[in-house]
């Protein structure tokens, strides 16, 4: 039977593991930690000792992944009569910009560095969840182990997870679930869908090159600057017209360098940016199709094209039914109106190297203050998330453990 058909309307709750006072104000107090010393992909280390740490203390033996950053914890015997393990994974790196909330007591002290995405969040839920689910195991209240992923980088593709996977992260893995923050969403509410919620992303990185000269007399030249721009102006609407619109296939310019002189022509230009698709099997034509476009008005207007196609990651596709398990375990601990679905979205999130492997599903966790219309929006160094998200995201995560493990 739905666990939903036993949930109380209102949300209140009747499983165990809801997160203690005392705990919660403690796993803030992690949170900020790792809000004011943000490290980059691969560069976790402080991270890792803090959550490594915390989890020993509780009794646990986490394992460092052999890149040497992430980690991965079990609760419970992992292989037992076959029995499979839920995970539940967090992202632990930050972004390279600058934080620049003002009249924050934990804004980052790292120069150039933030976690403006969430994952300091993000990781405070999984250890939460962790905390939790581990004094359930000791009272004997979970009957299915549990696995916990803390996985580097996931900002820089293709992506931490392919690390965390070839180290064992999914042996024995049935399911596996993970929540994302949304500023759009109030915190103590999630957004779900089933099937795509993200779309997949890779990165381009071009040069161009020309033989130069005077501004005076183009006609003589490679007009690198005119061909750099017509490449940022034209390539995404050719590839807007070789693929079925309604796979979302997009160009997208982050940067553009040439020239040091007004009166000079350059020699040399560069462009970067990223590929973002809705649709998986049109992701699986992109490099084709964008490498094509590329040159085609590269070779337009006379200059040397070097396009170097980056693979990203597909888009994160939602089991149905785990997705279905994350909205039962929300609606068994805050009700119904916990619950609100949302839409598919440009973003990229190497989650995915997981699903492709093994059922799953991620929820966006909201963090938004109730009542506030201001978003401080991702990849933003004004980011921030109120709170009491993580509270909601351990209960989620306690609750869907507890579900999953009675047959949901």
């Amino acid at each position: 039977m739905s666990r939903e058909s036993e949930a109380d309307p209102s949300g209140e709750d009747t499983l165990p593991g809801v997160l203690p006072e005392a705990l919660r104000a403690e796993l803030v107090a992690f949170r900020r930690d790792l809000h004011m010393h943000p490290e980059l992909g691969n560069q976790e280390f402080r991270t890792t000792a803090a959550i490594k740490a915390r989890l020993e203390k509780a009794g646990l033996a986490p394992r460092v992944l052999a890149v040497g950053t992430g980690l991965i914890c079990d609760i419970g015997t992992v292989g037992a009569a076959g029995v499979p393990v839920l995970a539940m994974r967090a992202d632990i790196d930050a972004l390279p910009i600058p934080d620049t909330k003002t009249e924050c007591a934990y804004r980052s002290t790292v120069p150039d560095r933030a976690h403006a995405c969430g994952h300091d969040v993000h990781t405070t839920v999984v250890l939460g969840a962790g905390l939790v689910l581990a004094e359930l195991h000791r009272q004997g209240l979970l009957p299915r182990p549990v696995r916990l992923i803390f996985q580097p980088a996931e900002e820089v593709l293709p992506g931490g997870a392919a690390d965390a996977i070839a180290d064992g992260a999914l042996d024995g893995v049935g399911r596996i679930i993970a929540v994302h923050c949304d500023p759009r969403v109030d915190a103590g509410r999630i957004g779900l869908r089933e099937g795509a919620i993200t779309s997949a992303c890779d990165r381009l990185e071009i040069s161009l090159d020309g033989p130069g000269g005077h501004t005076a007399r183009p006609h003589l030249t490679t007009d690198l600057v005119t061909a750099a721009a017509r490449v940022v102006t034209d390539v995404p609407a050719l590839v807007g017209r070789r693929v079925d619109t309604r796979a979302g296939l997009a160009v997208t310019w982050g940067r553009i360098e040439s020239g040091h002189a007004p009166n000079v022509i350059p020699q040399h230009a560069e462009l970067s940016g990223t590929v973002r698709c809705l649709d998986i099997d049109a992701w699986r034509q992109a490099p084709d199709i964008v490498v094509a476009a590329i040159d085609e008005v590269a070779n337009l207007h006379r200059a040397k094209s070097e396009i170097n196609y980056v693979r990203g990651v597909p888009p994160v596709v939602n089991d149905a039914d785990v997705a279905g398990l994350l909205r039962d375990a929300m609606v068994a601990r805050r009700g119904e109106a916990a619950v609100e679905g949302t839409e598919q979205s440009l973003g990229g999130e190497d989650f995915s190297w997981y699903l492709e492997r093994v059922p799953g599903a991620m929820a966006r966790l909201g963090v938004r203050p109730p009542g506030e219309r201001t978003v401080r929006d991702l990849h933003q160094g004004d980011f921030d998330a109120d709170e009491s998200a993580i509270t909601a995201g351990v209960e989620l995560f306690t609750a869907a453990a507890l579900l999953d493990a009675a047959g949901r």
